[in-house]
């Protein structure tokens, strides 16, 4: 059996942050819910776990969250309307890093996309193939 025949998708991304709160309300504002709140018994810190359309997010307290390499450097989300979706993050007060919708000639007929700057410093995308 191979290793493929045991993985069933993307389990969570983990994101270290000097500010819970913060953090998980910008993800709130995309729409994320809290599922799940919790406390690190080795570490003190707390944890909390955002949900949205099957994607999970793990936020978690760390003093001195770094950039090293090897870091996941961007979020992509899936959106199956790029307009709306820019009109709804405008509608929030949000500031995408783009002034338009992007565009790149990726997959069979290409994506649009545009990004966000998280509060930790990570991109969001959101990201329609056509």
């Amino acid at each position: 059996m191979s290793i493929a025949e045991h993985v069933t998708g993307l389990q969570h991304l983990g994101l270290p942050t000097a500010a819970l709160d913060e953090t998980a309300a910008f993800y709130e504002s995309l729409g994320f819910v809290r599922a799940h709140s919790t406390v690190n018994p080795g570490t003190g810190e707390r944890v909390c776990f955002l949900t949205c359309g099957g994607l999970c997010i793990e936020t978690y307290e760390c003093a001195a969250p770094a950039r090293r390499p090897g870091a996941i450097d961007h979020l992509a989300l899936d959106v199956d309307d790029i307009e709306s979706a820019w009109e709804e993050v405008r509608m929030a007060g949000l500031a995408p890093l783009e002034d338009a919708i992007q565009f790149l000639p990726f997959w069979e007929n290409g994506v649009r996309f545009f990004n966000l700057l998280g509060p930790n410093g990570e991109t969001v995308e959101f990201s329609q193939r056509l």
